[in-house]
């Protein structure tokens, strides 16, 4: 990307990992003689495709004289580059980079120069005629010549932003809409309640996916395509309402065809906790009987899942944007609705057998049909530990035997099967969720429902309940779904973060089975081994998925127990495991000075584990293999498989040893506390 010999503090910026996937084979040359923050010099007519071929891009003195701003001075040239490719009306191409510059700025953390003022007019709201005029007399100079921005233009175009105004905005601001308060940013760290981000973070050791993940380079140039075309279409005077839910239906469209579904089958959900909702919504108007919701392992789904089962407003705030009585019954769902928990672990902690797992449900399915009630039975693949339950073959007994008293839907947010087999059980009338943000390692709160036909036939026909208008929009739900109860808005933010999660999932899924499966087994076999000789790690044992030569078949979550520093044979409590775990992804350099305390590292958030020695619960931290393990990531390139995987390896060691690293220094870090970076404090 570097045209020139620059500063080593602009070299920093070229190379940032947001700004090179976006830039993605601009050449800025630097020009200190330019007084301007950067000038784009070529051929421009309105009207006319601006050919970036021939077009140059100059960063000027401010970069270098002011190198706080210097990423959003070449945040706005390339967004300006882009959008003027297509032929875009130069004046509204200016206006658009500028407001999405203004906003990119905003996610910087730290010491960040505050914008100039010509900038400064697009933070907020819409720019008035006025002010548009004002800030054309410096957004001028950055092009070639034009010809004269008139007041009437100005009055246009003020009308024209205001329809735009909401989606004119980088990608990881637009990721993280759509969702509640868990997707905020954190304007200090840089990351969310997740402690993850919608830039890429190469510099952090991720094995967190049965949580989340901070997206990879693949993952934000995915969401940053779907973005930039939009954005094309917008400024090309498409219909906004239009484009905005031909980028929805398109992700619907993609991840379909992933399982050999049609878009209709498809119906895309904030989370995985919001599906649970639309699934008892669709259950619900299906049958005149109330309805049990019988849930496997409460206590290892999303903590909201409870209530959404049972029709409930599981958080404060919605997708839609709503502020929400959290407990209270949703509008339209029966206050009647049951929820009846089935454990998956025993009181000591340990994995309850599957047989006796089966025999409650089957024993609690037929008692709920017998007292007139219609039956929601949840299948769990898998749990936040990776446990699977009841077995499908009592699930395929118990629909032969109760017809339609009795639905069924799997659970699998965390995505660890084989889109062949979710396949097959929607094909027999299964309902199935997914989310793209846990094995396949996509962004938090991108979530979807698989139906089968018989639910997709009838679905013109059910009367949905009006509360649902908090948490969906009529373009995420397949064609003839009860518009009354939805919104007319558009929720791009799920549909970005879905993208990215597809780019993560294409590059899975282009290899063979057998190549998955052998990528999985080997880290897995070492990673096993490597908590296994920790004397400080007691490891949970595993699930045993069905094995038919999938590659499914591989347990890809390793949970484990840490031991209390402060009391040999006993596990830390849970709140002490949260505390380890934000301090392995945060920088403790200045509290540790051996081994590596600088190194971010990223497992699945510590689940609540039953445990004798421990008043509470103990805190179970994961180690997982995701998608990104299986297919590589941009900094991997130039790996061959044995070397990269030597490398996962090695990364997972270099976890483990700063998590040892922790505990030899426990009392220091607990007065210090230190907190997660978007990156390195350095």
């Amino acid at each position: 990307m570097l045209a020139d010999t620059l500063t080593r503090s602009l070299t920093d910026v070229l190379e940032r990992p947001d700004l090179r996937v976006i830039a993605d084979g601009l050449v800025p040359i630097l020009d200190v003689s330019l007084p301007l923050p950067f000038r784009i010099e070529g051929a421009l007519e309105p009207g006319q495709p601006f050919c970036l071929q021939t077009a140059t891009l100059k960063l000027g003195g401010p970069c270098l004289e002011a190198p706080r701003l210097a990423p959003t001075f070449l945040r706005h040239a390339i967004e300006l580059m882009r959008l003027l490719e297509p032929g875009a009306n130069p004046y509204l191409a200016s206006f658009a980079a500028a407001r999405v510059a203004a906003l990119f700025h905003a996610l910087d953390t730290g010491d960040v120069a505050p914008l100039p003022a010509w900038l400064a007019v697009f933070s907020d709201a819409v720019p008035d005629a006025s002010a548009l005029m004002q800030s054309w007399e410096t957004l001028s100079a950055f092009l070639p010549d034009l010809p004269f921005f008139t007041q009437h233009e100005a009055e246009r175009l003020e009308g024209v932003l205001t329809r735009l105004w909401p989606v004119l905005a980088p990608a990881e601001s637009l990721m993280s809409s759509g969702g509640d308060s868990r997707l905020a940013v954190d304007p200090h760290t840089g990351l969310n309640r997740y402690s993850s981000s919608h830039r890429p973070r190469p510099w952090a050791i991720t094995f967190g996916s049965s949580t989340a993940s901070s997206l990879s380079e693949r993952g934000f140039g995915g969401a940053e395509a779907a973005r930039r075309g939009m954005m094309s279409a917008l400024l090309a005077k498409q219909d906004p309402d239009l484009v905005q839910e031909g980028v929805v239906r398109r992700a619907r469209e993609a991840i379909g065809a992933h399982f050999g579904l049609p878009e209709d089958a498809v119906l895309l959900s904030a989370s995985g906790t919001d599906c649970e909702l639309a699934v008892l919504a669709l259950v619900a108007a299906g049958t005149d009987r109330p309805v049990t919701s019988i849930l496997l392992a409460p206590d290892e789904t999303g903590s909201g899942v409870p209530l959404a089962a049972c029709g409930r407003h599981f958080a404060t705030d919605s997708a839609c944007a709503t502020l929400v009585g959290k407990g209270e019954v949703i509008e339209g769902f029966s206050p009647e609705t049951r929820l009846i928990g089935v454990d998956i672990r025993a009181a000591d902690g340990t994995a309850r057998a599957v047989g006796e797992i089966n025999a409650q449900c089957a024993d609690l399915v037929r008692r709920e049909v017998a007292e007139g009630r219609h039956v929601l039975l949840h299948r769990l693949d898998q749990s936040k530990t990776g446990l699977a339950a009841p077995d499908m073959d009592l699930v395929w007994e118990l629909c032969t035997e109760l017809g339609d008293q009795l639905s069924v839907v799997v659970d699998v947010c965390q995505a660890r099967l084989s889109p062949s087999r979710v396949a097959e059980w929607v094909e027999r009338g299964i309902i199935v969720m997914i989310t793209g943000s846990k094995f396949f390692t996509g962004p938090p709160f991108c979530g979807a429902i698989l139906l089968p036909s018989a639910i997709r036939s009838r679905l013109p026909s059910l009367s949905l309940p009006k509360g649902l208008r908090a948490y969906g929009n009529r373009d995420e739900w397949p064609e003839g779904a009860d518009a009354s109860a939805l919104n007319n808005g558009h929720n791009i933010g799920l549909a970005l973060r879905w993208y990215a999660a597809l780019a993560e999932m294409d590059a899975l899924f282009a290899l063979p089975d057998p190549v998955i499966r052998g990528r999985l087994t080997r880290f897995m076999t070492e990673a096993v081994a490597m908590v296994k000789a920790r004397p400080a790690l007691t490891m949970l044992p595993m699930g045993t998925p069905f094995d038919d030569g999938r590659w499914d078949a591989v347990p890809t979550i390793l949970s484990f127990l840490v031991e209390d520093p402060h009391a040999p044979g006993r596990p830390l409590a849970l709140e002490d495991a949260r505390r380890l775990h934000r301090w392995l992804n945060a920088d403790l350099s200045p509290w540790v000075t051996e081994g590596e305390g600088s190194l971010l590292c990223v497992l699945g958030q510590p689940v609540p584990v039953p445990h004798p020695l421990v008043e509470g619960p103990a805190g179970a931290l994961r180690l997982c293999a995701g998608a990104r393990l299986v297919s590589g990531e941009p900094s991997h390139e130039g790996l061959d498989e044995e070397r990269r995987l030597q490398r996962e390896c090695m990364d997972a060691r270099r976890v483990l040893g700063k998590l040892e690293l922790i505990l030899k220094h426990w009392d220091v870090l607990l007065d210090a506390n230190p907190v997660p970076r978007y990156a390195p404090l350095s």
